[in-house]
């Protein structure tokens, strides 16, 4: 089994969807503190007259510092659904992304006043992309799993015990967390350990310069299922 354990963002950028298509498995990983000016809350898409991208943001509720993900809930008394329709109508309606109507469609499924909790929403954003584009999200919640695994001495250690616990074979992360992992752990441990490194592929974002790692939905607004597809494919593995 291939395992993937990531925090929950908020329709992440295009090679969080290429880790989750590459798995055999998924794990929610919430109950770590809350970091704040990360990408829980917020993403980035194509700025409707700028050259720069600019962030829409779910509002959130006042929490102390150590709040665990699991527990952040969206400020509902601010109307921010209207306010990101808002952006995203100002900057792909009036370009005329191809399909606007399907994405937005998307966007408001989640966007809703029932969910509290921003894992919920973000969850719901994975899983609705995934669907769209046709790959399995065979995923669980770290929280609800009451998974037993080894103490956990370092960050790295984590995703190990996690794997452990699993008995996964191979255990895959961006390339980003390269440096936290102790590669001679997963080795003892007979589990493959690699990062996937997405190749960003250029599209037509009906503007001068295009902006790569954007939200997925800012891919998704331009660009077919398929085409997305290959794209989620053009990686390499380190």
């Amino acid at each position: 089994m291939k395992l993937g354990i990531m925090q929950p963002y908020l329709f992440p950028y295009v090679g969080y969807f290429s880790l989750i298509k590459y798995t055999d498995k998924w794990i929610v990983f919430d109950t770590v503190q809350y970091i704040e000016k990360g990408w829980m809350n917020r993403n980035q898409i194509i700025h409707p007259t700028k050259p720069e991208a600019t962030y829409f943001i779910v509002p959130l509720k006042k929490h102390p510092r150590e709040t665990l993900i699991k527990d952040v809930e969206i400020n509902q008394n601010e109307n921010y659904i209207e306010r990101i329709n808002g952006q995203f109508s100002a900057a792909y309606k009036k370009r005329r992304a191809p399909y606007y109507s399907e994405v937005m469609e998307i966007i408001n499924s989640c966007f809703s006043k029932e969910k509290k909790s921003l894992s919920q929403l973000n969850i719901c954003s994975l899983h609705s992309v995934c669907k769209y584009l046709g790959i399995p999200f065979n995923y669980d919640i770290f929280s609800k799993m009451n998974l037993d695994i080894n103490p956990v001495h370092d960050a790295g250690e984590w995703a190990l015990n996690i794997s452990k616990a699993l008995h996964a074979k191979e255990y895959v992360n961006p390339p980003g967390g390269v440096d936290i992992f102790d590669r001679k752990k997963f080795d003892d441990a007979n589990i493959a350990l690699k990062f996937l490194k997405i190749n960003f592929t250029p599209y037509d974002q009906k503007k001068a310069n295009f902006i790569e790692g954007l939200s997925i939905l800012d891919l998704m607004m331009f660009n077919s299922p398929e085409k997305i597809n290959e794209m989620l494919d053009n990686y390499i593995l380190i």
